[in-house]
C-alpha cells in the first residue's frame, strides 16, 4: 500500500488494479478479470453483458442478499424467484426446470414467461455462503430453454464445483470484496468470464465507456463509473496472495464446529460431494423457528455475534409484486438457518 501511496496512483488507475485482475483470473481459472468498485457493481454490469434489459425477466433465488435481486432491478429488469435446493441452500436445477416447464416458452430460440409475456434474459444462482449450487444439472436447464447463466459467486471465491472455481461456469461470474469477504479490501468486486469480447467490453463500460485517447475525452455509450481505486487494490493483492492460508484456517475451524455440534446433536452445515466450500460464513440448522430463536437470543446475550439468514426476497416491499412459486425449501431454511462466528482465526 505504501509503494502505491509513493506511486501517486491511489485512485482508478495503477499498476495494482492491473495485477489484481491478472490474480483474479489465476485464482479463478477465468480468461478475463475485471476489478470494480464492488460486487454490486460486477453483478448489475454482468448481468446487462449477459442480455438483460429493462422490462425483461431473470429467473434467481429469494433465499439471497438483497444484492442480487437489487442488480437485476438496476437494469430495469424484474426477478422472478424460484425455490432453492435443501442441500445447496442455492437456486434449484429441479424448481428452475419445473417451473420453465409450466410458465415458458420458446419463440424463435427466445425464452419467454407465458405469464407476463416478458423474456427471461438470464438465470442468476447465488453460491449461498460459499456452497455452490448445482451447477450442472442448471447449465443443462439453461441450456435446454437457451437462457444465460451468470453466477452470483459473491459469496464463493474459493470454492469449487467438481474442481472448478465458481463463477466460472456462467457466461459470467462476479465476486465481492466487501470487509465481510474472505478477502477484501474494504470495498471491491470483479466480474469475470472465459469470453474475452465480453471481458473487454466490461471493462470498457465500468471505466466509463470511455474510448482510450492520450488526452481526448470521448464515451461512446452509457457506461459506469465503477472503477476499483489502485489503493485498493493493492490491498486486494495483499489479501489475495493469503487466500490458501486463510482457506485453510476456515477448514479447520469449520471441522472443529463440526464435531462440537454433532455432540451437541445440532446439524452443522457442511459441503457436498464433489465440491469444496470456502466456509465463508458457517451455519447451524435448528429444529424449527422456536429453537431458532432462542439460539439468537442466547447466543446475542452471551456476546456471542450470530445472526439469522437474510428474509426472502418477496417479504421486502419492492419485490412483493415479483413471480415465485411455492417456495417450500426457502422458508423451511429461513425458520431455521443460523450464522455462526466464521472468522480466519
Amino acid at each position: 500500500m505504501l509503494d502505491t501511496i509513493d506511486s501517486t496512483f491511489v485512485s482508478s488507475v495503477g499498476a495494482y488494479v492491473d495485477r489484481f485482475e491478472d490474480m483474479m483470473q489465476v485464482a479463478t481459472g477465468s480468461q478475463k478479470a475485471i476489478a470494480v468498485v464492488n460486487g454490486t457493481a460486477a453483478l448489475q454490469v454482468a448481468l446487462r453483458l449477459a442480455g438483460v434489459e429493462s422490462g425483461d425477466e431473470v429467473i434467481t433465488q429469494a433465499l439471497t442478499f438483497v444484492a442480487t435481486a437489487n442488480a437485476i432491478a438496476y437494469n430495469g429488469a424484474i426477478p422472478v424467484f424460484v425455490d432453492v435446493d435443501l442441500d445447496t441452500m442455492g437456486l434449484s436445477p429441479i424448481a428452475v426446470d419445473a417451473f420453465l416447464e409450466e410458465y415458458a416458452e420458446l419463440r424463435d430460440d427466445v425464452c419467454y414467461n407465458k405469464t407476463s409475456g416478458r423474456k427471461i434474459s438470464a438465470c442468476l444462482p447465488m453460491h449461498t455462503f460459499g456452497f455452490p449450487v448445482h451447477l450442472d444439472k442448471l447449465i443443462t436447464v439453461c441450456n435446454k430453454w437457451n437462457i444465460p447463466l451468470v453466477e452470483d459467486a459473491a459469496e464463493s471465491l474459493g470454492s469449487k464445483y467438481k474442481g472448478r472455481s465458481t463463477g466460472s461456469f456462467g457466461k459470467l461470474g462476479i465476486f465481492s470484496f466487501n470487509g465481510n469477504k474472505t478477502i477484501t479490501c474494504g470495498g471491491g468486486g470483479a466480474i469475470v468470464s472465459n469470453d474475452l469480447e465480453i471481458g473487454k467490453r466490461a471493462k470498457h463500460l465500468t471505466t466509463t465507456a470511455k474510448r482510450p485517447h492520450p488526452y481526448e475525452f470521448y464515451h461512446d455509450e452509457l457506461g459506469y463509473n465503477y472503477r476499483m481505486p489502485n489503493l485498493n487494490a493493492s490491498l486486494a493483492c495483499a489479501q489475495l496472495e493469503q487466500l490458501p492460508l486463510m482457506l485453510q484456517s476456515k477448514r479447520e475451524l469449520a471441522d472443529i464446529y463440526h464435531d462440537f455440534f454433532a455432540e451437541q446433536g445440532v446439524n452443522f452445515r457442511t459441503e457436498l460431494p464433489d465440491t469444496k466450500a470456502n466456509y465463508w460464513l458457517m451455519c447451524v440448522e435448528l429444529e424449527n423457528k422456536v429453537e431458532r430463536d432462542l439460539f439468537l437470543k442466547e447466543t446475542n446475550e452471551n456476546k456471542v455475534m450470530t445472526r439469522p439468514i437474510w428474509q426472502l426476497m418477496y417479504r421486502l416491499p419492492m419485490y412483493n409484486h415479483c413471480q415465485r412459486d411455492d417456495q417450500k425449501n426457502a422458508e423451511f431454511l429461513e425458520e431455521r438457518i443460523v450464522n455462526i462466528p466464521s472468522s480466519v482465526r
